[in-house]
């Protein structure tokens, strides 16, 4: 795969414009906020699931949030200068849960029924949001979605290239080195020396990391410094759940 293989600007356009163009009711700020939800389900789901909430509810409560986002509660208070669109998106849905349980609060107490979806299996309501959703666990959900997503798109470029058949084979060098005996078996798989398969191994290797800074590089700040939060996203991913 050469270096010249068409990178395109994959995740163009960045988050941060998506924001921005989500204000107003027109039938492109409606599609605009459709496209961020999408990109940002998986974090909200993930982490959700990481506080103990069973795949249904956390998918309920994931649907209920992004639903509320795409028919009023819109991002208007938003701003690429104030930072990261991940605090901006984690402080939206604490307040999300804490609104719904209110919400749910008055329901019980005013009609004597009603349903929490954010109440435990034993019927007990969960503690407030601000102590449910931990940031770092938030942070480290965000961040599994990201190298996914990161994935996602390095492995469209080797389809788009020609290349679909090496992906598969040589995504194992991005989690760490393999042993010597195992790029001889790869090098006779894809038809390479052991020389082209390292040289291989490389560029894929460099090609990810840019692809997982042009993704950081959308939810930072004009300015925001896209090594800092990798840095900050490996450490989160380095202390485990």
């Amino acid at each position: 795969m050469s270096d010249s293989a068409g990178h395109s600007p994959i995740f163009a356009p960045t988050r941060w414009s998506l924001v921005l163009r989500t204000r107003g009711d027109s039938p492109e700020a409606r599609l605009a906020l459709s496209d961020l939800c999408a990109a940002y389900w998986d974090p909200v789901f993930r982490c959700l699931r990481s506080r103990g909430l069973d795949e249904d509810d956390a998918r309920e409560v994931s649907q209920d949030f992004f639903a509320h986002l795409l028919t009023g509660g819109r991002l208007d208070g938003a701003d690429p200068a104030r930072g990261l669109f991940r605090s901006y998106l984690l402080g939206a849905l604490k307040h999300f849960l804490s609104d719904a349980r209110e919400r749910a609060g008055r329901i019980k107490r005013g009609a004597g029924a009603g349903t929490e979806s954010l109440d435990d299996e034993n019927g007990a309501p969960i503690a407030d949001p601000g102590s449910f959703l931990d940031d770092r666990q938030f942070d480290r959900a965000w961040a599994l979605a990201l190298m996914a997503r990161s994935m996602d798109a390095l492995r469209r470029e080797y389809t788009e290239a020609g290349r679909a058949a090496w992906f598969e084979p040589l995504m194992p060098w991005l989690a760490g080195a393999e042993p010597p005996t195992r790029q001889a078996e790869i090098a006779a798989q894809l038809q390479l020396s052991e020389g082209a398969l390292k040289v291989a191994i490389h560029r894929l290797r460099k090609r990810f990391r840019e692809v997982v800074r042009q993704e950081i590089r959308q939810t930072l700040p004009e300015g925001g410094d896209a090594d800092e939060e990798l840095r900050y996203l490996i450490e989160v991913l380095a202390g485990g759940s």
